[in-house]
């Protein structure tokens, strides 16, 4: 396989491009502190994980055995025991969050789909596309679930079997839905635990609060029925992708037998990459449970940081418990261009994922956020 010259050069270009720009993120919760050259060699097979890794799958080239792995660490850290668990490493949050709101779905055909104003956007696809019944609750002002709105939406609408759409850490401010809040309200108005579906979106702060002291409720310990984290956020992957768990009698009942792969099927995509689920082994198998906590522990240092220095300047800055993102007003378009800032309304956010190694991005960001202010000022 060759390429000409022109083509060469056009990649040649684009290599440079990725060197210089693989640390900008600021604005976004990629970790780019991966390295997993030790499986560089697989790229190339075509590695497909048709079917389920816990059965036989007439497709060989698989990476099943490693996809198990990897679903027992994240069953542990979850806290659901390994044998009442099923799931897999997904194309992303997305899927994540479609596989847990198909089996609410599935459980409760008739039921409908609650979820907070400061929800991923992708939610709102994820119900067309599954033509679920839905209902968008208020959020207060630090980006949580109004928990008023939600029971009065669900006492309103005479709702016997309500699928809750949870946020541990939203996209724009990393605020993290009360669960035990959630079950209590609910259990006030009379509807039983088993009569409702509680899927949690833990994309970044699903690899957060496992390895903190004093973490919010957001595991099957804690009354989940599913739930979804990115493998490319705060584990860090060249490829996006994603992990959703869930418990199996849930899962159980929408797989369906494949005869030609002589498989079953429980995903949503059906063929999947098989070398997402090689890479978030590596992840898992290469850092020990003290690496995790000390590369969170200084993403929650800078964070702390970053709040600091913008309250000093007069800028109002929030971060929320066990959160590495830092909210602060929108600044004018040149900064946050110039620093690939997420913004939403009136504010934007910096995300201090583990590769910020010092304080020097972070400084160069709030010292043209002070520089714009002043200017403003003028």
């Amino acid at each position: 396989m060759s390429l000409s010259i022109v083509d060469q050069n056009k990649l040649d270009a684009f290599w440079a491009y990725c060197v210089k720009n693989q640390y900008f993120n600021i604005g976004y919760p990629e970790s780019a502190d991966f390295d997993y050259t030790m499986i560089e060699r697989f790229m190339r097979f075509s590695i497909n994980n048709c079917g389920d890794w816990g059965e036989y799958c007439n497709y060989l080239l698989n990476s099943f055995d490693f996809e198990k792995e990897v679903m027992e660490y994240f069953s542990t850290i979850f806290k659901i025991p390994f044998e009442e668990s099923w799931g897999y490493v997904t194309n992303g949050g997305t899927e994540s969050n479609m596989f847990g709101c198909y089996l609410g779905r599935e459980l409760f055909p008739n039921g409908t789909l609650y979820y907070s104003k400061d929800t991923h956007y992708s939610v709102a696809k994820i119900v067309k596309l599954l033509r679920i019944k839905s209902k968008l609750v208020e959020s207060q002002p630090n980006g949580e679930m109004d928990y008023d709105d939600l029971i009065k939406k669900i006492t309103l609408s005479g709702e016997s079997n309500p699928i809750i759409f949870a946020n541990i850490g939203t996209t724009v401010r990393g605020a993290i839905d009360n669960i035990t809040e959630i079950q209590n309200r609910i259990a006030a108005i009379g509807i039983p635990r088993d009569n409702y579906y509680l899927h949690a979106d833990a994309a970044l702060s699903g690899m957060i609060l496992p390895f903190v002291e004093d973490p919010q409720p957001f595991t099957f310990a804690d009354g989940i029925d599913s739930i979804g984290v990115s493998g490319h956020k705060m584990i860090g992957s060249p490829i996006p992708c994603g992990i959703v768990v869930a418990k199996k009698n849930n899962v159980d009942r929408i797989s369906v037998e494949i005869d030609y792969i002589a498989a079953h099927d429980k995903t949503i995509s059906g063929s999947r990459n098989g070398h997402t689920p090689l890479m978030m082994w590596a992840a898992v198998r290469s850092h020990s449970e003290a690496e995790w906590r000390r590369r969170i522990g200084h993403s929650l240092i800078m964070a702390k940081y970053a709040v600091d220095r913008f309250n000093a300047a007069g800028i109002d800055a929030l971060c929320h418990k066990n959160s590495i993102t830092v909210v602060f007003p929108k600044p004018s378009e040149w900064v946050w261009k110039k620093h690939c800032l997420a913004i939403s309304g009136d504010v934007a956010h910096l995300i201090t994922t583990a590769h910020h190694l010092d304080s020097s991005q972070i400084d160069e960001l709030i010292d043209d956020v002070i520089a714009d202010k002043n200017q403003r000022a003028a």
